[in-house]
């Protein structure tokens, strides 16, 4: 799939905005101590997070075997279902996907090939988003954005 990542961020967060409906279908519900590597593969390793406020974290994974990363959001306290979302973009390529929907643990995994590549990639809780871009570039600065609408 090919993403615009402006696109994909406006629609990601109106679908959030409007009570979101599934994008794409990812598992519902986890164990409380859910890991990355449990919903991503024990071959990914985690190289990034960030906090989604105190609701959760966001983590993008990288298998080196495969060149893919892995984005997941995982919630600190699974419970009712609540909206939530992951999304990756690979700039260099246009390639990204994401996953939006009303979960009680962890939204995604989503995949996408980013070897020798900026990731630009997030997640969401309820109202607070966070997107992470420029993210392992070498020398480039990524820059990170938490909103709570």
């Amino acid at each position: 799939m090919r993403f615009n990542r402006s696109a994909l961020t406006v629609a990601g967060l109106s679908a959030l905005a409007m009570g979101g409906a599934t994008a794409l279908a990812g598992p519902a519900s986890a164990a409380p101590n859910t890991t990355p590597q449990q919903v991503c593969g024990s071959s990914y390793k985690t190289v990034n997070s960030a906090p989604i406020g105190t609701r959760g974290t966001v983590y993008l994974t990288y298998n080196s075997t495969n060149g893919k990363n892995c984005v997941v959001t995982i919630r600190s306290n699974p419970g009712t279902k609540m909206d939530m979302s992951s999304w990756i973009y690979i700039p260099d390529t246009g390639e990204g996907t994401d996953d939006y929907g009303s979960y009680t643990s962890y939204a995604g995994p989503v995949y996408a090939y980013g070897k020798a590549h900026c990731v630009d990639w997030g997640g969401s809780i309820g109202n607070t988003y966070v997107q992470v871009t420029g993210s392992n570039c070498a020398a480039l600065k990524e820059q990170r954005t938490t909103t709570v609408r």
